[in-house]
Order: C-alpha cells, then sequence, then structure tokens
C-alpha cells in the first residue's frame, strides 16, 4: 500500500474544490490521500484591505508552517496568492492546467446600464487593488469600495449593500457553481499574475512526493506562470501594487501583455509583447524591465509611499 498523502488547503469552499481537484487526480494515479485542513490570517481578518495587513505569504504562510512541521506533504494553492518567493525549504512541484482568468463583474439589477455611459456613477465593490485602478481608469466618476472574505462572504456581501455590482475571478465563481447569470466577462482588464492557476509545493527533501506530484504539471501553464510572476517580481517583489500580467502561448509563440496602475488609475505603464516560448526563462523579467524604463519604477515608488501613508 503506498504512502498517505496529506493535502494542506485553507477551508473556504473554492480552496477544498481545488484540493479535492487534486486529491482525485491522485488518486486516478493509485494514490492514497487525505485532505486536511488549515486557515490562515488572511482567512480571519476580514474587515483591514488586503494590502495593510502586511503579512507576506497571508494566505499560505499557515500551509507552509504546517508542511514544515511534517503535518502535511502537499499544499494546494491559488497561485495568484502565493509570493513570487518561497520559503528555502518548500519547492513548487505541480502547476495545474490553467482554467479561466478573466475576471468579471457580478452585477443585481437589470442591463447595467452605468456601463455604457461615460459620465454615468456607480459603486463597484472589490478586494484589489489591481482591479480598483483598471475599473478607475475606464470608469472615472465611479466609486470602487473594499470587499473581503472568501466568495461566498463576498456575494452575499453584494447583495446586502447598495453596490451596482463586483469585481470576481471568473475561475473561482465557477469553479464551485457560484457564477450568477447577471455578469460580465471584463475582456478588457489585465488579469493577476497567475489567476486561474492552481499550484502543488512540496518539501524540497520529500523526493518521493516531488516525484508523485510532477505528473501532473501542465507545462504551458507553468511556461506561463513563471512569465507573469517573475514580471511581478521584478517591478516590485510582491503583490501589493496593482500590477496586471498575462502570457498565452500559440504554437512556438509567446504573447504578452502587463503592467503597472496608478492606485486612482489615472496612470499606468505598460508593455506587449510576442517572444518565443523557449525563451520563457528569462521574458518575465525582460518585460518587466521595459516597463521600468518607460516610468514604471517612479509610478511604483510612487504607489508604494501612497500605500505606506494610507
Amino acid at each position: 500500500m503506498s504512502k498517505e498523502i496529506r493535502i494542506g488547503t485553507r477551508s473556504s469552499q473554492l480552496a477544498l474544490w481545488q484540493a479535492n481537484n487534486v486529491k482525485q487526480l491522485l488518486e486516478k494515479e493509485g494514490h492514497v490521500t487525505r485532505i486536511v485542513t488549515i486557515d490562515g490570517h488572511g482567512d480571519q481578518d476580514l474587515t483591514q484591505p488586503l494590502h495593510r495587513l502586511g503579512v507576506v505569504g497571508l494566505f499560505t504562510k499557515n500551509l507552509d508552517d504546517a508542511m514544515l512541521r511534517g503535518e502535511i506533504d502537499i499544499a494546494v494553492h491559488s497561485l495568484k496568492d502565493v509570493p513570487t518567493e518561497l520559503h528555502p525549504n518548500i519547492a513548487q512541484v505541480a502547476v495545474l492546467e490553467r482554467g479561466q482568468y478573466h475576471d468579471v463583474l457580478v452585477y443585481k439589477e437589470g442591463e447595467p446600464s452605468f456601463l455604457n455611459e461615460l459620465n454615468s456613477s456607480g459603486i463597484i465593490a472589490t478586494g484589489s487593488l489591481r482591479r480598483k485602478a483598471q475599473w478607475l481608469a475606464r470608469y472615472p466618476n465611479h466609486e470602487v469600495v473594499s470587499l473581503r472574505g472568501n466568495v461566498n462572504t463576498r456575494l452575499r456581501k453584494l447583495d446586502e449593500n447598495n453596490w451596482e455590482g463586483a469585481v470576481f475571478a471568473q475561475a473561482g465563481l465557477s469553479r464551485i457553481n457560484l457564477l450568477p447569470e447577471k455578469h460580465i466577462i471584463l475582456d478588457w482588464m489585465v488579469s493577476s499574475p497567475a489567476q486561474g492557476a492552481i499550484m502543488i509545493t512540496a518539501l524540497k527533501s520529500d523526493g518521493a512526493t516531488k516525484s508523485i506530484c510532477n505528473s501532473l504539471n501542465h507545462k504551458p501553464t507553468e511556461i506561463c506562470v513563471k512569465v507573469e510572476r517573475d514580471f511581478m517580481k521584478t517591478l516590485e517583489g510582491g503583490c501589493t501594487a496593482p500590477i496586471g500580467a498575462k502570457a498565452t502561448i500559440t504554437g512556438t509563440d509567446l504573447h504578452f501583455i502587463g503592467g503597472i496602475y496608478s492606485l486612482d488609475g489615472k496612470e499606468n505603464v505598460l508593455v506587449e509583447r510576442n517572444a518565443s516560448m523557449e525563451d520563457y526563462p528569462k521574458l518575465g523579467k525582460q518585460f518587466a524591465t521595459i516597463v521600468l524604463n518607460k516610468g514604471g519604477k517612479k509610478l511604483m515608488d510612487d504607489i508604494l509611499k501612497e500605500i505606506e501613508n494610507e
């Protein structure tokens, strides 16, 4: 009988869906598995905006700690929530094939005509600085309010408040069958680095578990999210600032669009390029350097000062 693989995950409905997806894939290959739920600081403090909590690995640290203590063998994460620098004893061992990566607007009443009028007013909710900045860039007369919690909580808050709508990741709502009929895919919004991708980690020293999980890795997704996360890491080393990045592969070509946005949406520095997929290990840094040299460094410095002074 093979060794039981203990799968660490947060306890939200979406996190459990992702962990059970991994569980099913492993069991299909004949492995014995068990889900272990562990929540983090980001799940417990639902009042402060994410960028004010000041904790690196807000949704991942407790799972890392449990792995280092030997309580779990692997952890399953939404890759967009994972710091660009992993703990030195922990490795990324697989990235599953990416799901939907777009952001969506979930709205409440009738047709969202307020989106079609240039000078319209409206109240939109999101807990993401990236979404807020891009929304204000497109709809400068709207008000954007903070929204925290798991997807179930955020949908409930949308229903309870006088907001026109709220912005969510399409993948999160779709995976747990909570995407309402009243939604619009925001194909103009540049998504978060690694949005829609699920990542598995294990101890670097656990060769057997690493080998087992490597079989679940989807190479094209791994390539794309590496470019996106390297882009973010080069710009500011974390996931606080309003940074969007999206890489896609067609044949042997990789298309990339990404950039940084001021908090009020009035400024941005973007880059869009095509490159050879074979060059992926260096592309994220190259694209970020273009942004920094086009004025992104000053914009990033201004953003970080503004966040610190809030």
